[in-house]
């Protein structure tokens, strides 16, 4: 397994993709800890830090994303979170507008229409939350952040207020702008997904931060003031954050495989088909993308709320926005509902099972005891929608377990982050979609891939087949090893500029 990572330096195409994209990446973890023109950072740190020994709220979810800009008043401080929500409202728009639909069935023109509306909806959703955000920070800090006290603390900005409004929503903007910048020349020119990148790096930007307070916790004597844990309590929770992770690798990776039959053909003088395979239906379909889709879309609204309440003083639009906060019963209510809502809607827009039925029908295949056509249709249909249903109750599960650590087992919430969660959830599957990508390279190239079993097995593997192979995959290790890689990258930025 490590011996793949020594030959992504072998191969120059991989070796420099990996390169720019690490590059990329601590250039957007830089802009994270630039601060904006006229805030003092001090004041929303200590505020930030003394919320994340309490859960944190969705202001600390939303800082998470950001990668702790929000905390350090950064210009990229709105992150990509303003994207993700333009995306998906233009793709709601596609399902509901037929102009859009026709549009996006357009080929690759099509798509880079939409993904060129995208944009601007980016940039009208950066100016209306950059506004919003600085002008509830210059005057009303208390009401945007709860609890935020600005005789204990302080006052966050500390120049003419008019100029800051202007001058902060323009570098908010550009911010976010920039970051998206980031992400498109990431997925050229590097590996992986270039938003899904960013994010997963600003989500493991808090590691460090992490691991600094599970060691206190460890060290820490009993019945000391703000907890401590002893050494069976803090192996435990280790052996609690592998098999999660785990678990989330095992279900990502999971599948049902339909058998498909393909009957004789004569072409010519040849004779093709006879043939047995399977088409792969994975229980968890959507990815990770209705957890983003639900956290984005509860964000949003919730920032709105607050923005406006803060900027109006009208009471009606605050308790909008604490009955939407994080660790009310509203909250997880609409999270799960959105998270199940979400995986059928991404599925029914990505999974097609009539135009998989027709394509069997065409090459002569056929699911045995099923009628080609429309009933193979039917079948497939039948079949995804209950997996999508096992899918999403995984996903919500997952998704609200930080919450269970956290005040059942009594775990600082940004330690319980990463035992599940959105951010566990999302780097996850971010780092086994870039894995992919490398093992594609790599096995393009005659090297052997991560796996050493599996759907796809390298050389060396199919010949130790003969001998007996390993019992256990690298997988889970290299993606281990993938994550420890951009934890030296934010760990180095930390380091000359936190």
């Amino acid at each position: 397994m490590f011996s793949a990572f020594v030959n992504c330096i072998k191969i120059d195409e991989l070796r420099r993709k990996v390169i720019i994209t690490l590059v990329l990446l601590f250039v957007a973890r830089i802009g994270a800890n630039i601060p904006l023109p006229g805030i003092d950072t001090s004041p929303l740190g200590e505020f930030m830090l003394s919320k994340a020994a309490n859960g944190g709220g969705l202001l600390g979810m939303f800082n998470m994303f950001t990668g702790g800009a929000l905390m350090k008043g950064a210009i990229f401080g709105l992150g990509v979170m303003p994207y993700i929500s333009a995306s998906i409202i233009l793709q709601l728009l596609a399902a509901i507008n037929p102009s859009l639909a026709r549009i996006s069935q357009e080929g690759e023109s099509g798509r880079q229409r939409i993904a060129q509306y995208t944009r601007y909806t980016t940039i009208l959703i950066c100016i209306i939350q950059g506004f919003l955000l600085v002008t509830a920070l210059a005057n009303y800090p208390e009401k945007l952040f709860y609890g935020f006290d600005s005789s204990r603390f302080g006052d966050i900005v500390i120049v003419n207020k008019t100029s800051f409004f202007v001058t902060s929503t323009i570098f908010l903007t550009a911010g976010t702008m920039a970051l998206m910048w980031l992400g498109d020349q990431i997925t050229q020119y590097g590996v992986g997904n270039g938003v899904s990148l960013l994010i997963t790096a600003g989500i493991l930007s808090s590691m460090p931060t992490a691991l600094s307070q599970a060691i206190t916790l460890l060290r820490a004597p009993a019945g000391m003031e703000g907890g401590s844990l002893g050494l069976w309590h803090g192996l435990l929770m280790l052996v609690l954050l592998l098999s999660v992770v785990a678990l989330m690798i095992a279900v990502t990776q999971a599948d049902r495989r339909i058998p498909v039959q393909y009957v004789n053909r004569v072409v010519g003088r040849k004779m093709y088909g006879g043939q047995s395979s399977y088409l792969p239906l994975k229980i968890n379909y959507s990815g990770v993308m209705p957890v983003i889709f639900a956290s984005a879309i509860l964000l949003f609204p919730q920032q709105i709320f607050a923005y406006i309440g803060a900027s109006t003083g009208i009471n009606f639009f605050q308790k909008v926005s604490i009955a939407l906060n994080h660790g009310s019963t509203t909250y997880y209510i609409i999270y799960g509902a959105m998270i199940l809502c979400f995986s059928y809607f991404w599925v029914s827009m990505m999974f097609r099972p009539v135009q998989i039925a027709d394509d069997l029908k065409k090459n002569g295949g056929y699911v045995p005891g099923v009628r080609p056509g429309n009933d193979t249709a039917k079948f497939l249909d039948f079949v995804m929608t209950r997996l999508t249903l096992a899918g999403a109750l995984f996903l919500t599960l997952t998704a609200l377990l930080p919450d269970f650590v956290c005040f059942v087992c009594g775990i600082p919430y940004s330690i319980a982050l990463f035992f599940g969660g959105t951010g566990t959830l999302i780097a996850v599957g971010v780092m086994l979609d870039t894995m992919k990508q490398v093992e594609g390279y790599l096995l393009q190239k005659n090297y052997d891939g991560f796996m050493k079993k599996g759907k796809l097995r390298s050389r060396s593997a199919v010949n130790s087949l003969k001998k007996g192979s390993s019992k256990f995959s690298g997988k889970f290790k290299a993606a281990l090893c993938l994550v420890c890689a951009i934890v030296v990258v934010v760990a180095l930025v930390r380091v000359f500029f936190g």
